[in-house]
């Protein structure tokens, strides 16, 4: 059996590939918060290596049920994320390159599973985030806690919160469903290559 991407394969992972760049210049997530007081919205946006947005203005309303403050030291990923994705853009293009269908299954793979984890400790934080409050704050609902959605909407008192990618997150999405896509297209080729 063939173990060779066809050129057009190999294109298209090398196109994947570099899209990842947009990681590096466009916000990943996003966090968006509506209420009453706040018909326009209040927006946090998640970068591979930093937030930006309306974060004090989340960070005053948050001290008042006892949320942590939110910074950049709270997240340590932002330290090794802009590597990991510089890792993932440099295994695609080395798949490109050599054209080699079991370096494309690794690197799936390694994309699933680190898209797995990001998710997983996004989470994680966001369940600390949301369940370890101050004791002594001044708003206190016994038993409510504050985690954010992962994805999707949720109520949290007046407040619909919405965690959704941002720009740069589609683009990565994107870029891992055109590596899976090319994947499943290889394997048909060679499946009806057999069958014939």
């Amino acid at each position: 059996m063939n173990n060779k991407l066809s050129v057009t394969s190999r294109i298209l992972v090398a196109f994947a590939s570099g899209a990842l760049i947009a990681a590096f210049f466009l916000p990943v997530w996003r966090i968006d918060l509506f209420a009453p007081q706040y018909p326009e919205g209040l927006m946090m946006n998640i970068w591979i290596n930093g937030l930006s947005g309306d974060v004090e203005i989340i960070n005053g309303l948050n001290h008042y049920i006892g949320m942590k403050h939110i910074s950049v030291d709270m997240f340590p990923e932002f330290k090794f994320l802009p590597y990991v994705v510089g890792f993932f853009m440099l295994l695609g293009m080395l798949v490109a390159v050599t054209g080699n269908r079991k370096f494309l299954l690794f690197y799936l793979i390694l994309t699933a599973i680190g898209g797995a984890l990001a998710m997983y400790d996004f989470y994680q934080w966001g369940y600390d985030y949301g369940h370890n409050l101050d004791p002594s704050a001044a708003i206190q609902v016994p038993g409510l806690s504050y985690q954010p959605p992962l994805f999707g909407h949720k109520r949290l008192l007046n407040f619909d919160a919405y965690s959704f990618p941002d720009v740069g997150g589609w683009v990565v999405i994107g870029a891992a469903a055109l590596a899976f896509g090319v994947w499943f297209a290889e394997w048909y080729r060679q499946r009806k290559k057999i069958t014939k």
